[in-house]
């Protein structure tokens, strides 16, 4: 005690300050500390939590900005396939339109072509009696004598049809061979004249033969058969060549 006197340390002073601090220092860990302790934890759970949100609000975003790029992606691919669509039909409706046009031309220009040549055969019917007319008139004047209705008919018929007699005169005495045949006149014949050409024909052919009729102005009169590479021509034209080149 007296060492400590000597020190100048007053012992119940010093037990009175350690007591004091011990006092004091378990009313901070009652009072102070433990709530102190228990902010500290709660900010850092705060924190914590606040990082852990932060994560996931940038992974959120980083999925948002995926989504985002795969919508916009999806939709870019969308819009490109629809626009590739939108020109495939655009170029085969135009492909189509262009297509109709042209079917509907060629129709045109093909109705026109039949219109033109029914055209050319009526025109044709029309003046064949007007033809044969003149023609009479002028044998009349030759032999100086009139021919009857019935006379003239049969010399116009006969004339256009190369059928004189009950007889195709081409065919009289000729032999062909062929599965094909084809008749050319200087106008339409009637039904009845194709029935007696087309007769006459079979009984020298086979009624298996193929028989088409055709019309051309250019060989003024007769008829020509064709029946595969053999041809006899029994028109008006070919008479008149013939009776050219004897005169000349």
């Amino acid at each position: 005690m007296e060492a400590l006197g000597n020190l100048g340390i007053n012992l119940s002073y010093l037990v009175v300050q350690i007591l004091n601090f011990f006092i004091v220092m378990l009313l901070l860990s009652a009072w102070a500390y433990k709530p102190i302790v228990k902010i500290l934890d709660e900010r850092s759970a705060k924190i914590a939590q606040s990082l852990e949100d932060a994560r996931e609000a940038a992974e959120a975003r980083d999925n948002a900005n995926s989504e985002a790029e795969k919508i916009i992606s999806d939709a870019q691919a969308e819009r490109a396939k629809i626009i590739a669509e939108a020109t495939q039909r655009a170029e085969s409706s135009a492909s189509e339109v262009q297509k109709s046009v042209e079917n509907e031309r060629a129709q045109l220009l093909e109705q026109a072509q039949e219109a033109a040549e029914q055209y050319k055969e009526n025109v044709l019917l029309d003046i064949r009696p007007q033809v044969a007319a003149m023609a009479i008139a002028a044998a009349n004047k030759i032999i100086s004598s009139e021919l009857d209705e019935a006379r003239q008919k049969a010399l116009v018929d006969e004339f256009f049809s190369g059928i004189a007699a009950g007889k195709v005169s081409v065919l009289d005495g000729a032999s062909l061979q062929g599965e094909n045949a084809v008749v050319t006149s200087a106008i339409t014949l009637t039904s009845d004249e194709q029935k007696q050409i087309e007769g006459e024909l079979q009984d020298k052919l086979g009624s298996a033969i193929d028989i088409a009729f055709r019309v051309d102005p250019g060989i003024l009169g007769g008829i020509v058969v064709r029946v595969g590479e053999h041809e006899i021509d029994g028109s008006a034209r070919r008479a008149l060549e013939t009776l050219q080149q004897t005169l000349i």
